[in-house]
């Protein structure tokens, strides 16, 4: 069931991902895409509703900042709700959120040189490698927020009600 408080979270989530790769969008679109702000993804591990919202996220930052049109922003909203369906199924399995480091990093780099590839007539396993190096730091940075955020009292109040 959807409540004004999910809505409300996944408005904030989506709207932080537009800001934080607006000021990132310098190294965010690079060969190696450092894209800091699929960190967030990582925060669906606590916070589950949020795989669609990570989809429109990825989809509206591309129209508004990537430029490669329809099928890069929807790729991104594909990548966005596989990895972070991902991640919930992972902590639907009991593991720790150290895990979502591994979906952050290789969902994008094994999916978005499907088309980057053909839109950019470069070679996909190079673009893959260039797509691992640049996602570790968000991912390693998604999973220490989600461990950071879990570990607050005032957290684990508001996750117990969403269970």
């Amino acid at each position: 069931m959807i409540t004004t408080r999910k809505l409300t979270i996944s408005a904030m989530v989506v709207a932080l991902y537009i800001v934080v790769l607006y000021l990132t969008q310098s190294i965010s679109f690079g060969a190696y895409q450092i894209r800091i702000a699929t960190s967030l993804y990582a925060l669906a591990y606590a916070f589950p509703f949020l795989v669609i919202p990570m989809g429109i996220g990825n989809l509206i930052s591309n129209f508004l900042f990537g430029g490669l049109g329809i099928l890069d922003m929807m790729g991104g909203f594909g990548v966005g709700i596989l990895t972070t369906g991902i991640i919930v199924g992972m902590r639907k399995l009991g593991l720790s959120a150290w895990w979502a480091i591994l979906p952050i990093i290789f969902v994008p780099a094994l999916c978005v040189p499907l088309w980057l590839s053909p839109l950019l007539g470069l070679p996909y396993w190079p673009l893959v490698l260039n797509l691992i190096v640049g996602q570790t730091i968000p991912a390693v940075l998604g999973s220490v927020l989600v461990k950071a955020l879990i570990s607050r009292p005032s957290m684990a109040a508001l996750l117990g009600a969403f269970k």
